[in-house]
């Protein structure tokens, strides 16, 4: 297939665009820029992806249709798979990393989105997801031990799961933050599992592959579900469904536990394909209301902070933009669930690169809209909102309309750091703009606020279940009675295991200490996951041209990510450890073991490459 002329007259008009963006900073035009690269990167990149590097074959068995063993293993129509990989990997990383990073200005935020996910992430998760879809569903770390090293699959198994619990307690905390006090977002939150077990039982027993018809059930309970939300407060049932945030400490781990170990059809996978729809729907409506109201960009396409010394992120550009954004342009915690649920539910080999590149597509495009709507907010607004208000005064700068929209709102909006609140104060200041939405910016922030609590509890749920996979697979070495995907106490314990290490650190609140060192964690899991891409298609098609398509962004990202995992440690959590503090002691130690795990991969997968192309290794790709 010929893709050079496409490539560049889509990408000359990509330019021609960018060049406009520094001199009419329109909104829109950011979304003209994304939806040309991301037409190049589906339509003919990962359409050559899958023909030349991974040879897709619709006629090989997938394990779905294998085992089908109804609980883990389940055969799922191919937009329904798309739902639950576009919910399981869309959790806070899209919508929170952008926000943080416009600190540095637009435009490297936007370069990064579109360009990283288009070359590197969207290539990671379509090759990943081949990988355990040919190799019966395992995780990436049991590929590791089998194309690599054993050690380096220990080594693997022992990062993933560390990086995994780490991730899970954070993103819960931002569940926590979200739902704590409110009773709008809880209702709506929770009877998303009632619908979820309607749906599931409609399309697996009910009434068999009508995907349409519980479609149809599960969009209209949504819409009934978010009405009942903004109903409930304010009258005498509010008080049943207003948490502590000690309570929600307790409530999310205990779902995740039973969303880890109940069949699979049965609630995690209609619950993420409704999520999707909410999901998908609403960053379609965001996408129509910058369209119409065409907002502009308030912020500057760089600011003097590139060099460092930001008030919400101290580090500089590099390399700490590329670990903020991290799901919006690449993101380990992907080849977790691509290796994790989604293989085991995959009909047809074929459907990969619809699910695996699309989803992380649809992700690329949600995490521009969450930039557009940091960067539409005046700058002064921007970052008295992000920013204590001791730090914000350091700054110099004034504020605007922050006084007038939270008085909209409802909320106090000046000094909540974390990214949530200014995302979803400039989305509803966009919504506000739209004829016939205006005067409704207090329902449009509160919609907002409970749909990224939506967004961050699909991937916890998700990636608790891939954690049982990895501490089945991980005690399977010692015991291996927990490899037998049958055998339910493991199941179970596992399950059980899991849920109460993230909910532990959740509960304790310790974890919050970690925050810092997870944006580095998470891209060293991708890094690993493209080096041991680059080992199997190397080894498979003995063509250096083809492993290049996962070797030039794991080099880039071992750059990245080394950087950052040392200067996290000398810079932030050695000087803590040095004055006694006890949570920088234990950052910088999981920082240097996450490197030196890092280094170990890296130079044991340089020593299979070399093996490789000099004839020495045999034939063994584990792919069929």
């Amino acid at each position: 297939m010929s893709v050079i002329l496409p490539v560049v007259l889509l990408c000359a008009i990509a330019l021609f665009v960018l060049s406009f963006l520094m001199s009419i900073p329109s909104a829109i035009l950011l979304l003209v820029f994304g939806f040309c690269l991301w037409a190049v990167g589906y339509r003919y990149y990962s359409a050559w992806l899958a023909a030349k590097v991974m040879c897709l074959d619709a006629t090989r068995e997938t394990p779905a249709c294998k085992i089908n063993d109804g609980r883990d293993y389940v055969p799922t129509n191919k937009y329904v798979l798309f739902g639950h990989q576009f919910a399981a990997i869309a959790g806070a990383g899209p919508l929170i990393g952008p926000v943080l990073a416009a600190q540095w200005g637009f435009m490297p935020g936007l370069l990064w989105i579109v360009l990283g996910a288009v070359i590197a992430g969207a290539t990671h998760d379509f090759v990943v997801l081949v990988l355990s879809v040919r190799q019966g569903g395992l995780s990436i770390a049991e590929i590791a031990r089998k194309e690599i090293s054993t050690p380096t699959g220990r080594v693997m198994s022992l990062a993933i799961f560390l990086i995994m619990v780490l991730t899970l307690a954070g993103l819960s905390i931002a569940v926590v933050n979200a739902l704590k006090g409110s009773p709008w977002g809880t209702v709506t939150v929770g009877l998303t599992i009632p619908i979820a077990f309607l749906m599931g039982f409609w399309m697996f027993h009910f009434r068999p592959g009508k995907i349409g018809e519980a479609s149809l059930i599960g969009v209209i309970l949504l819409f009934v579900a978010t009405w009942l939300g903004s109903v409930v407060p304010g009258t005498e049932f509010a008080k049943y469904f207003t948490y502590s945030e000690q309570t929600m400490k307790i409530l999310l781990p205990t779902y995740a536990f039973f969303a880890s170990v109940l069949p699979v059809w049965m609630l995690l996978l209609p619950r993420d394909y409704l999520s999707s729809y909410m999901k998908i729907g609403v960053a379609v409506a965001i996408a129509l209301g910058v369209l119409i109201a065409h907002p502009m960009l308030q912020m500057p396409p760089f600011t003097k902070f590139i060099s460092g010394g930001g008030p919400i992120i101290p580090g500089p550009l590099f390399p700490y933009l590329f670990i903020t954004i991290a799901c919006g342009a690449i993101s380990g915690f992907h080849c977790m669930v691509g290796t994790g649920t989604t293989p085991k539910m995959l009909s047809c080999e074929t459907d990969a690169r619809f699910i695996g590149y699309g989803a992380m597509i649809m992700e690329s495009f949600v995490a521009a809209l969450a930039l557009i709507a940091a960067c539409v907010l005046p700058v002064g607004d921007y970052f008295a909102i992000n920013t204590a208000p001791a730090v914000f005064q350091k700054l110099g700068m004034h504020t605007q309309q922050v006084a007038y929209i939270s008085q909209l709102v409802g909320e106090n909006l000046v000094g909540r750091p974390g990214g949530a609140v200014s995302l979803a104060a400039g989305i509803a200041y966009i919504f506000d703009n739209v004829p016939f939405l205006t005067g409704m910016m207090g329902y449009w922030y509160h919609f907002i606020i409970m749909f990224e609590a939506m967004f961050i509890l699909s991937a916890v749920d998700a990636g608790t279940r891939v954690g049982r996979y990895l501490l089945q697979e991980f005690l399977g070495i010692f015991v291996p009675k927990f490899k037998d995907i049958h055998w339910n106490f493991g199941i179970v314990l596992t399950g059980f295991l899991v849920s109460f290490f993230w909910g532990y650190l959740l509960y304790s609140g310790s974890v919050s200490t970690i925050w810092p060192m997870f944006g580095a964690s998470n891209q060293l899991l991708a890094c690993l996951a493209l080096l041991i891409a680059t080992t199997e298609i190397l080894r498979r098609t003995r063509k250096i041209s083809y492993s290049l398509v996962t070797m030039i962004p794991g080099a880039f990202m071992v750059t990245i990510t080394f950087t950052a995992a040392w200067m996290n440690f000398a810079n932030i959590f050695l000087p803590m450890a040095q004055k006694g503090n006890v949570a920088g002691a234990i950052n910088a130690f999981l920082s240097i073991l996450l490197l030196a795990m890092g280094i170990w991969v890296l130079f044991d997968s340089i020593r299979v490459w070399l093996k490789i192309l000099s004839g020495s290794d045999a034939v063994k790709s584990t792919s069929n």
